[in-house]
C-alpha cells in the first residue's frame, strides 16, 4: 500500500545537514537550507558555480571528492542528488541504518523524506507536497502565497491592526504592476485616502468595512489640498486606524509624499513606505523605449514640467538641461510641451531630436505620439494628446524607432 507522507517541519539551525552532488539539482536545494540556518556540507568532485559561490562566501563546506561512508557522520538530514544511482542507494541505505532522513532526487519512492515546495511570507511557512507532482506542487505553493501575499486569504485575526500610515505606490496604473506588498497592505487597512491615478481596480477589492477617501473631493489648490490629506491621515491615524495613502507611481517620485512623512512624524504618527514601480521609467519600458542604451547614452534626467520654462517657481534649469546629451523624461507637461521643447532647443538641443510621447501608459488605451523637438508642439495638438502622459526625449527614441528615425541629425 503506497501510504501517503507524514507532514513535519525540521528544525536545521546550526545541524550538520549533507548534500552528495554538486549538479543543478543541489543548486536548487542548498540555498533553501542555508536560508534555515543548516551547516550545509557538499560533498563532489566539482560543483556549479552558483555552488562555488556560495563556498566563497563562507556559506557551505565543500568536500571536493567522492562520497565517503564516514560523510554521514553526525548528519541530521541528507540529500543525495547524484546521477550515479549506485551512489544514491549507497546513501539511502546507511542513512536508513543510522535512522537518517534521506531524500533521493533520482527516485523519490526509494528515500525515506520528499523535499515540498516551499514558500514564506510573513512568518508563515507553506509547504506542499503533491504526490510526487512536483509542478502540481509548485502551482498550488505559488497560488497559496499570492493569496496570502494579497491577503484574500488570512486568519483576520492574525492581521496586522497597529495604528499608522502605510505610503503606498500603485505604479503606473496596470494593477498587474502593483506591489505584493502594496496589495497587503490596502487589504489591511482601515482607511485609504486614493488618488486618480492610483490603480482603479484595486479599490473595487477593498473590504466593504473600508473607509475609501477620494483625494479628488476634497479642497481644490495644491497648498490647500495637501494640507486637508496631511490632517486626514494623521486624525485617522491618531483614531487607532490603520491608514493607506494611495497615490499612483512612486510615493516619492514629484508625489509629496515626503509632506506626508514630515506630518506624520510631526503628529508622532508611525509610518512606513512601500514604493511603487516609478513611472517615468517603466512607462517608457512598457512602450519598448529603454531610458539608456549602451553607446547611445549613460545618463537619463528626469523633470516637472508642471511649471513653464521661466516661471518663476520652476527649478528646473532648461539651459544646463539642453547641454547634457543624456535622456530627458518629462512628467506632468503636456499642457507646456511646447514651451519645453522650444527651450530645450534655445539651449542647443537640435530640433531634429526625436521624441516620443507615452500618453496613459500601461492602460488598455495606451499609446505611443512620435515627434522631435521642433514638431512636439504640432504634434500634440493634432493627435489630441491629453494627460497623463511621459515625454521622452532623446536618441533612445530612435534606438526604439529606428524607421521613424532613420537617419541622424
Amino acid at each position: 500500500m503506497d501510504f501517503p507522507p507524514y507532514p513535519s517541519g525540521l528544525r536545521l539551525a546550526g545541524r550538520r545537514v549533507l548534500v552528495v552532488g554538486g549538479g543543478n539539482v543541489a543548486q536548487r536545494r542548498v540555498p533553501q537550507l542555508i536560508a534555515v540556518g543548516a551547516d550545509v556540507h557538499v560533498v563532489s568532485p566539482v560543483v556549479t558555480p552558483a555552488i562555488e559561490g556560495l563556498v566563497g562566501s563562507g556559506e557551505i563546506t565543500w568536500h571536493r571528492r567522492r562520497f565517503d561512508d564516514a560523510d554521514l557522520d553526525g548528519a541530521w538530514y541528507v540529500i543525495a542528488v547524484t546521477d550515479d544511482a549506485a551512489v544514491n542507494d549507497r546513501i539511502s541505505e546507511l542513512a536508513d541504518q543510522q535512522r537518517i532522513f534521506c531524500v533521493r532526487s533520482d527516485d523519490a519512492t526509494r528515500g525515506t523524506a520528499w523535499t515540498p515546495a516551499v514558500g514564506r511570507h510573513a512568518g508563515v511557512t507553506v509547504a506542499v507536497l503533491g504526490n510526487r507532482e512536483p509542478r502540481r506542487s509548485a502551482a498550488l505553493r505559488d497560488e497559496i502565497l499570492e493569496a496570502i501575499r494579497d491577503g484574500s486569504i488570512a486568519a483576520s485575526h492574525h492581521r496586522d491592526h497597529t495604528p499608522g500610515v502605510t505610503l503606498v505606490g500603485g505604479g503606473p496604473g496596470d494593477p498587474d504592476l502593483m506591489s505584493i506588498a502594496g496589495r497587503r497592505a490596502l487589504m489591511e487597512a482601515d482607511v485609504v485616502v486614493a488618488d486618480r491615478l492610483a490603480p482603479r481596480e484595486l479599490l473595487g477589492e477593498l473590504p466593504s468595512d473600508v473607509e475609501l477617501i477620494d483625494v479628488a473631493k476634497l479642497p481644490r489648490g495644491r497648498s490647500a489640498q495637501q494640507a486637508e490629506i496631511n490632517r486626514v491621515i494623521v486624525d485617522r491615524a491618531l483614531a487607532g486606524k490603520r491608514v493607506v495613502r494611495f497615490k499612483g507611481g512612486d510615493n516619492f517620485v514629484f508625489g509629496r509624499g515626503y509632506e506626508e512623512i514630515i506630518a506624520c512624524r510631526e503628529a508622532g504618527v508611525p509610518v512606513t513606505v512601500i514604493p511603487g514601480l516609478t513611472s517615468p521609467i517603466a512607462v517608457p519600458a512598457i512602450a519598448g523605449i529603454p531610458v539608456t542604451h549602451r553607446g547611445v547614452t549613460h545618463e537619463f534626467t528626469i523633470v516637472s514640467g508642471h511649471l513653464p520654462p521661466g516661471h518663476p517657481e520652476s527649478l528646473v534649469d532648461y539651459s544646463a538641461l539642453a547641454r547634457m546629451r543624456g535622456t530627458v523624461i518629462v512628467m506632468m507637461g503636456v499642457e507646456n510641451s511646447a514651451a519645453i521643447a522650444e527651450a530645450l532647443v534655445a539651449g542647443g538641443r537640435k530640433p531634429g531630436t526625436p521624441v516620443a510621447v507615452v500618453c496613459d501608459g500601461t492602460m488598455p488605451t495606451q499609446r505611443t505620439v512620435l515627434s522631435t523637438l521642433g514638431t512636439l508642439a504640432a504634434s500634440v495638438a493634432d493627435e489630441s494628446v491629453q494627460p497623463p502622459a511621459i515625454i521622452v526625449i532623446g536618441d533612445v527614441v530612435r534606438v526604439a524607432f529606428p524607421e521613424a528615425f532613420p537617419t541622424q541629425d
